[in-house]
């Protein structure tokens, strides 16, 4: 049986994690034992800020609709409890985007809002 060595499955791994760390700075792109830290480390990253920038855009959105209700003299929290009390199903998203976009349409959903 003839002997079989590990020098093109080992070639493989690590030209694939030195691709994955193509742009990682120094050492971390070329070595393969630091490239292999930092590409765990990225990845970690990345499903960390996966959940994270859900976060920050509600944030965004939020502060945008304050921002055009405080111009229409309502505070953000009375606005979205007159949303929900008129059973106005608007999200965020679509609110902030109205709120930016066409302010005409957004006082009048603000306006019956409080009515």
């Amino acid at each position: 049986m003839p002997r079989v060595t590990k020098s093109n499955t080992a070639k493989k791994k690590h030209k694939k994690i030195l691709n994955a760390t193509k742009g990682h700075y120094g050492a971390r792109s070329r070595l393969y034992k630091t490239a292999k830290q930092s590409n765990i480390k990225s990845l970690q990253y990345a499903f960390r800020d996966r959940k994270n920038r859900k976060r920050q855009f509600r944030s965004l959105w939020i502060s945008r609709i304050s921002a055009g209700t405080k111009n229409l003299g309502i505070s953000y929290s009375r606005f979205i409890n007159g949303l929900t009390k008129s059973n106005i199903l608007l999200n965020r998203k679509i609110l902030s985007d109205i709120a930016v976009n066409d302010v005409t349409t957004f006082e009048k959903i603000v306006k019956t809002a409080l009515d």
